[in-house]
């Protein structure tokens, strides 16, 4: 793909949200640059400050948390079409709770936050898009936080492949695990079932 097929693939999603006009559509997409990283790159690292948010156009990657005994927790996937950056850490210019971690090659457009967010107070629109995606966002949190606690591992399995229905061929078993909060293990025993 080119260039101009990552920023058509930006604009359907912005104006998926928002419909905006050609011309912020143009300054929009100015601000981004198409970054290409490797497998095990990390787009950010707890304990640092992150600038930079991306708009995902090829690959996967994940958010996780690193315990100080060294245990690894996936807490989100980042895939097609979908924006990442370590967001706690963008709005409130505080160090990185998270790390983020490309599990494949990645390709994505990639812009600084405080530019992005130069364009509230001329651009209305724009500040509409960026509540509307941190909605998203924490609806989506919250609904994956009680899904946790409420169902069981099948059922969260079941839930994992519907909503990413390739990525099982894509990433180690244990990172899908991780993010069930359930043990490699335990997924060979669910998965031999269905």
């Amino acid at each position: 793909m080119s260039r101009s097929d990552y920023q058509q693939m930006l604009t359907q999603k912005l104006n998926g949200l928002v419909e905006i006009g050609e011309e912020l559509t143009n300054a929009i997409l100015q601000l981004f640059t198409v970054k290409h990283f490797e497998k095990g790159h990390h787009f950010a690292r707890a304990g640092e400050h992150s600038q930079n948010m991306g708009f995902v156009v090829d690959g996967i990657l994940r958010a996780y948390h690193q315990t100080p005994s060294g245990d690894t927790y996936n807490k989100h996937f980042f895939t097609q079409g979908n924006f990442t950056g370590a967001y706690s850490s963008l709005v409130t210019g505080q160090k990185n709770l998270i790390d983020i971690e490309c599990l494949t090659d990645v390709t994505l457009l990639q812009c600084h936050y405080a530019d992005f967010t130069a364009l509230y107070d001329e651009h209305r629109e724009v500040e509409r898009m960026a509540r509307i995606i941190a909605e998203q966002y924490f609806v989506n949190k919250e609904t994956r936080e009680i899904q946790l606690v409420t169902l069981d591992a099948s059922e969260r399995y079941r839930l994992f492949r519907e909503h990413y229905p390739d990525m099982e061929q894509r990433i180690p078993q244990y990172h899908i695990a991780s993010y069930l909060g359930i043990t490699p293990t335990q997924l060979s025993r669910i998965r031999a079932k269905q």
